[in-house]
């Protein structure tokens, strides 16, 4: 009888054109990870996925240190050095990715970014026409952590979640437990782009940051802040640091919006963060930008000047 099965099963294949078989082989070989992604839709992700599309300079590069290819990315990642050489397609721009442009590359996998609107948008007819779409929203370091070890497990490399993960952890987390000991600053974080400037509260990437090193942040407290950036209110709290952080296109006009609203305003220099030197300018790459492998690197910045002068 078995004899029998073996003959069929071999009369089967020669009946077979060579696509047919390889078709059949990749259907009963390819692994998928399956996981639920940061939009709370269930996805199956098949194994080191060959053309993959990420529509965030930011997610690419959490991709590419997990050890993944790109076929294409949006121009942000050009912009940032992220994605070089003719090999990686432009897809647009990080608010609004052209699907044209996408489809085009006939992509296995698109990683999107949740907190985008216009990413969002490409749900529907990504998943519609059976392209496997993944959403990820990166807004502290345990969300890194988190994208980071799905990327590697989609593409089987836990030795760089390792490197570029666990070793960051071990160095941000004996950070943070220094500055438990510490007494807690009160601290002011703005946020300047070329049309104003805006306070920030824990809620956000960097000021999730700073709260993890024992800040308390008076615009958690003060929640007009966010709606109306008083400067009655900043010297009535007068804040130990003062921490801003720029963003837009233009570092140059987020600089001069400053100029022109604080630095100008008369009152500015009656701060005290301002007469002991503790209004800073941090770094946009760290604290704007999603700062990837320099997680460390930022956290450690920051128990600098909290602390350790």
């Amino acid at each position: 009888m078995k004899i029998w099965i073996v003959i069929f099963i071999l009369l089967m294949l020669v009946g077979c054109t060579h696509s047919e078989i390889e078709e059949v082989s990749f259907i009963e070989f390819v692994e998928f990870i399956e996981f639920v992604d940061d939009l709370g839709h269930i996805v199956k992700v098949p194994v080191n996925p060959q053309r993959v599309i990420v529509a965030s300079g930011s997610l690419a590069r959490v991709w590419q240190l997990a050890g993944g290819i790109l076929v294409g990315t949006t121009q942000d990642a050009f912009n940032n050095g992220i994605a070089e050489g003719n090999i990686v397609v432009n897809i647009g721009s990080l608010h609004d990715p052209n699907l044209e442009q996408i489809l085009a590359l006939e992509p296995d996998l698109v990683i999107l970014s949740a907190n985008l609107a216009g990413n969002v948008r490409l749900y529907e007819p990504l998943s519609t026409l059976g392209i496997t779409v993944v959403y990820f929203a990166v807004d502290s370091f345990e969300d890194y952590l988190a994208t980071l070890q799905h990327c590697a497990n989609i593409i089987g490399r836990q030795d760089l979640a390792e490197r570029y993960g666990t070793t960051l952890r071990l160095r941000i987390d004996k950070l943070r437990g220094q500055a438990k000991n510490e007494t807690s600053p009160t601290i002011l974080l703005l946020r300047a782009s070329s049309t104003g400037i805006e306070a920030r509260n824990s809620n956000t990437m960097a000021g999730n940051m700073l709260k993890n090193m024992q800040v308390i942040n008076i615009a958690d407290s003060e929640t007009s802040l966010l709606d109306n950036l008083s400067m009655e209110v900043i010297i009535q709290e007068d804040p130990d640091f003062i921490f801003a952080v720029t963003m837009g296109t233009s570092e140059e006009d987020a600089l001069q919006t400053l100029e022109d609203i604080l630095f100008s305003n008369p009152a500015w220099a009656s701060l005290s963060a301002v007469q002991n030197g503790r209004y800073i300018m941090l770094p946009r790459d760290l604290f704007h930008l999603q700062p990837n492998d320099r997680w460390a690197e930022a956290y450690e910045m920051l128990w600098e000047i909290l602390y350790a002068n």
